[in-house]
């Protein structure tokens, strides 16, 4: 009677010489090759955070200096430590003209960017799940807007609003800002992607309206491309310069971007508006900041529902 035969062992494993367990392979010494791509990627992405985070640097050193300073080219250097000053003379300059820009451009970018996103996602909710004739020529021409310059639509708004009044006032900044033909088609494709037509269908079925379902169901679940949208448009309007450039003539409706220049502009002559510019400069990123930083998680809760999709 022969006794049976072992099996051979496979390729790339090891079995020991009294229990024939597996262990696991060697694995193979790291080429130069490849060592030396990873530098590449590393070193590329050092760069960039250094050339990203430079301004940045620049802007908080020379906020702490006097027009003497930075005259001098002294920005990067902390002696001469004048931050609080510089605060208080921003603070009083002009009855506090800053604060109320800053006011100014938290009015149009909050409340701008959050109706533009919410009229965006309704839109894209509409052009995603109703049938309606017409339905895609409009679509494209939704997507022709994507392809005009603001800027240069700023003369037409500006003969409009003329004809209805509405120069120099706050509705002139606000309402060109309530429609976004890019968020419209990007709400239209997190609608598709994040909303089930089941979904809805059982909140029809459970007597709830259109605007019911619309509101308690599809706003919900698409709620990272709300956020999305919102954000875009948020460091839209805060940036934007052109536009109310062209409405706006009283001081007191400037947003920063505008009344920043307006002091920029001063400083050839008069060089202690250096100090106000800067200081100024650095307070009106922290809006932005801010915005990014505490509405991330939908960010990452959008990014999350995708991947399991």
């Amino acid at each position: 009677m022969t006794s049976p035969t072992a099996a051979a062992p496979t390729s790339g494993a090891r079995t020991g010489p009294v229990t024939g367990r597996r262990t696991a392979p060697t694995p193979a010494p790291r080429t130069p090759s490849r060592w030396l791509s990873r530098t590449a990627v590393n070193g590329a992405l050092l760069l960039s955070v250094l050339y990203t985070l430079f301004p940045l640097v620049w802007l908080v050193t020379a906020a702490t200096k006097d027009s003497g300073s930075l005259l001098s080219g002294e920005a990067f250097s902390f002696q001469g430590f004048d931050l609080g000053h510089n605060l208080s003379q921003l603070a009083s300059y002009n009855d506090g003209v800053y604060f109320r820009w800053y006011l100014n451009s938290l009015v149009y970018a909050g409340g701008g960017a959050a109706v533009c996103a919410l009229v965006s996602v309704a839109a894209g909710y509409a052009f995603d799940k109703y049938a309606f004739r017409g339905k895609e020529k409009l679509f494209g021409v939704v997507l022709l807007g994507v392809l005009v310059p603001t800027t240069a639509l700023a003369l037409p708004m500006y003969l409009l609003a003329s004809k209805v009044g509405l120069v120099n006032t706050y509705w002139s900044v606000l309402i060109p800002v309530l429609v976004n033909p890019f968020g419209v088609y990007l709400s239209r494709v997190f609608s598709a992607s994040y909303i089930p037509d089941e979904a809805l269908e059982a909140a029809r079925i459970d007597g709830a309206g259109e605007l019911r379902t619309f509101w308690s169901i599809g706003l919900r679940m698409v709620m990272p491309g709300f956020v999305t949208v919102f954000l875009f448009q948020f460091t839209a309007i805060w940036n934007n310069f052109f536009l109310p450039l062209v409405m706006l003539s009283d001081q007191k409706l400037f947003p920063l971007s505008l009344g920043l220049y307006a002091w920029n502009s001063n400083t050839h002559a008069e060089p202690s508006y250096y100090p106000l510019v800067v200081t100024g400069s650095l307070l009106a990123v922290i809006p932005l900041i801010v915005a990014f930083v505490s509405l991330q998680r939908h960010w990452k809760a959008g990014l999350a529902a995708g991947s399991v999709k």
